[in-house]
């Protein structure tokens, strides 16, 4: 497509998404609540349609990245959704049943409830790296709070967007559920559109544009971020067990992943150890380097520039570098093995930045207060690892440290709890999107209080002066 045919096409695309918008927005009028059954149903539908088209999905994905293995699409994208709506199902009921509240004695007789409504339409932003379950996953919460939805996917998962619109257009009438695509200035109209919630996954830096964006219209956002999540491995947890746990967070999807270990920090000394350790497991897991199949590529040549980039440049400045195998690097097929660093100056840009590839710096310090210390100097993490087997300093490291999540001595896995809320905290997100938690997101807890025939308030209303409105008074300010 030329660059007069984008101009030519992009009016006409902020013309349907402000389109698309307004019928969302009526519909919702005429339907404002829907009913238990009617949301269940579309989520089993919907379920039904993921497992159909799950082999398509694994190949899209396949093709999109040029190597992702069908195994990683379906433990972190399928199952994560077949999951959540077995789990929303279950729950629903209670999550939308209205919560009686207590009126106090000044209201008295009244009744107060909180009822859980739907906002309307929901945004959502996706991002490529896990682009099935970043966007259906938000999705299953959203029609579960009774909302309809408008997805824009990611310019860089082309094949899988197709197989998306296919599985989307199955399920939802698109005045319930309607997808967008386009690059960045598509991103951009969607985000200054009035929705009732903006839910965006991805980068910090975008982040602070969506939320600009949103603010125009006073739209409420939930931002799923990222930023620099360590791992902290105490001296007390054999070395080989803590790798083992942290291997897999970090391999996955070649570590594109938000709350990847981004570094590690060990006991000065132990360097070598982890460096060795880490090694031989990469190697007994994904044997042959950049050959081996079970290792996804990294995305797109821009992203594996970007790390190769930031790579020679740390290199250059003097850090230390270890790859995992002598098969390193494969630029034609942009496929880059986990490399260690070690000796990294603080300049460097990937000690700076969220990698979001398998690059891994590797930090000594002398004491848990030291490390605890660097942690808590750096931008709140969207998620912090420890590895111990001691009470003691689990309590004490989960006590001192700020992060959007938490897990000891693993990684990564605690996003797939389905009972717990999921975000970031500061620079690394806000608001929460899994579980009964996603669901009061993407719902207005309204109070509505109900009063009968008969009633006390009006003991308290004008004309004032009255000896029983001094004596109620005198009552409550006891």
């Amino acid at each position: 497509m030329t660059a007069a045919e984008t101009l030519h096409l992009q009016p006409a695309l902020c013309r349907e998404m402000d389109t698309t918008l307004a019928t969302q927005q009526a519909a919702y009028h005429a339907n404002p609540m829907p009913e238990l059954a009617q949301r269940r149903a579309q989520l089993r539908v919907l379920k039904n349609a993921i497992k159909q088209h799950r082999h398509a999905l694994c190949d899209a994905l396949n093709t999109d990245y040029g190597q992702r293995h069908p195994q990683d699409t379906l433990v972190a994208d399928i199952l994560p959704c077949i999951n959540q709506i077995n789990y929303t199902v279950k729950h629903l009921k209670r999550w939308m049943k209205p919560s009686r509240r207590h009126a106090g004695l000044l209201l008295a007789p009244a009744n107060v409830e909180v009822q859980y409504q739907p906002l309307g339409v929901v945004g959502i932003v996706v991002p490529w790296n896990f682009p099935v379950m970043l966007s259906l996953g938000p999705l299953i919460t959203a029609i579960a709070a009774g909302n309809r939805a408008m997805i824009k996917l990611s310019e860089f998962t082309p094949a899988t967007n197709r197989v998306l619109r296919t599985l989307l257009a199955g399920v939802f009438a698109p005045d319930q559920v309607a997808v967008f695509e386009g690059e960045a200035d598509t991103a951009a109209h969607f985000t200054r559109l009035p929705f009732d919630h903006l839910l965006f996954t991805g980068s910090t830096t975008v982040g602070h544009h969506v939320m600009q964006a949103a603010a125009a219209n006073l739209t409420p956002v939930t931002l799923e971020l990222g930023g620099k999540s360590p791992v902290l491995i105490a001296p007390d947890i054999p070395m080989a067990l803590a790798v083992e746990r942290l291997l897999f967070g970090k391999c996955m999807n070649a570590g594109q992943i938000c709350v990847a270990p981004d570094y590690v920090l060990l006991p000065r000394g132990q360097e070598d150890a982890f460096i060795d350790a880490f090694t031989a497991e990469f190697n007994r897991r994904y044997p042959g380097g950049t050959t081996n199949p079970h290792f996804a590529s990294v995305v797109n040549e821009r992203q594996y520039q970007r790390l190769c980039h930031w790579l020679d440049e740390a290199a250059a400045l003097g850090a230390e570098v270890h790859a995992c195998h002598a098969q390193a690097r494969d630029d034609s097929r942009h496929r880059l093995i986990p490399h260690l660093l070690t000796k990294v100056p603080e300049s460097a840009t990937l000690m700076q930045e969220e990698i979001f590839g398998p690059l891994l710096p590797v930090i000594p310090y002398e004491d848990i207060d030291q490390a605890l210390d660097y942690i808590r100097q750096r931008p709140r993490p969207l998620a912090l690892y420890l590895m111990s087997l001691d009470p003691t300093t689990q309590q004490t490291v989960s006590r001192h440290t700020h992060s959007g999540g938490m897990a000891i001595n693993e990684t990564i896995l605690h996003v797939a709890a389905d009972d717990a809320p999921f975000g970031g905290i500061g620079p690394s997100g806000m608001g929460h999107y899994h579980g009964q938690e996603g669901f009061l997101t993407l719902s207005k807890a309204k109070t509505v209080l109900t009063q009968g025939k008969f009633h006390t308030t009006g003991l308290i209303k004008p004309p004032y002066g009255r000896w029983w409105q001094k004596l109620l008074l005198a009552f409550f300010l006891r």
